[in-house]
């Protein structure tokens, strides 16, 4: 029973560390080739785990096998736009200025119901708003409104924002976050001065950040009751 326990947390750890090197893509966006190899790492994982007869190199060499398999055809992806093609497919057109593509529906064996459903997944409740819906090929289904359904941006009133940049977090639950500081050109002594602004000290902080416009946004760390 002890030899299952460790085993399955080795394997866990191989698998999570091969799912990090295959990329961060989500698993929504993943192409057919990466979705198979994701399964078929699940399948090899199982029975090395649960089976302590199986050696567990016969997990992790087979594993190993397609993470080579997956570097070599992500490479080709990269380098080829024809095997990128074969490979992971060409985006289709299901909506072409405003008019529902029926052939291209057959083609993808994608029905008007599951059409509507992957609108109102983009907060599209009318069919009639949309000038475009392409499905791309992780099987995502990007829509673009008619000019008359968008929502308005700055820019339709000549209007230039000004520059907001990224926030950095500069300290999370107590723990100062040092390459952020250096990433915003600030010190130790600067940020405790001016977390002091909030009466508390970065030990004490739960949340601290920096936005583009040099603003502070902190949240004191709640007080645990002790347990009697």
């Amino acid at each position: 029973m002890l030899i299952t326990f460790f085993r399955s947390i080795i394997l866990y750890i191989f698998v999570l560390i091969i799912m990090r090197l295959m990329g961060k893509r989500e698993i929504g966006q993943l192409q057919p080739f990466e979705l198979a190899i994701s399964i078929m790492i699940a399948d090899l994982v199982t029975m090395p785990m649960t089976d302590v007869g199986i050696p567990i190199s016969n997990g992790i060499i087979p594993i190993l096998g397609l993470l080579l398999m997956h570097l070599i055809i992500s490479i080709i992806n990269i380098k080829s736009i024809k095997a990128r093609e074969i490979i992971c497919g060409k985006p289709r057109i299901l909506i072409y200025r405003g008019k529902i593509d029926e052939e291209a529906l057959k083609k993808e064996r994608f029905t008007i119901n599951e059409l509507q459903e992957r609108l109102r997944g983009n907060n599209i409740v009318n069919i009639g708003d949309v000038e475009y819906a392409i499905l791309e090929t992780s099987g995502q289904v990007t829509v673009i409104q008619k000019p008359d359904k968008r929502n308005t941006i700055p820019a339709d009133f000549n209007i230039m924002p000004d520059y907001e940049g990224i926030s950095y977090d500069l300290i999370i639950d107590g723990k100062i976050m040092k390459e952020n500081l250096i990433k915003t050109g600030k010190d130790y002594n600067w940020l405790e001065k001016e977390i002091g602004k909030f009466k508390m000290k970065p030990n004490e902080v739960l949340l601290a950040t920096l936005d583009g416009k040099g603003q502070i946004f902190c949240q004191k760390k709640e007080k645990r009751k002790k347990k009697y």
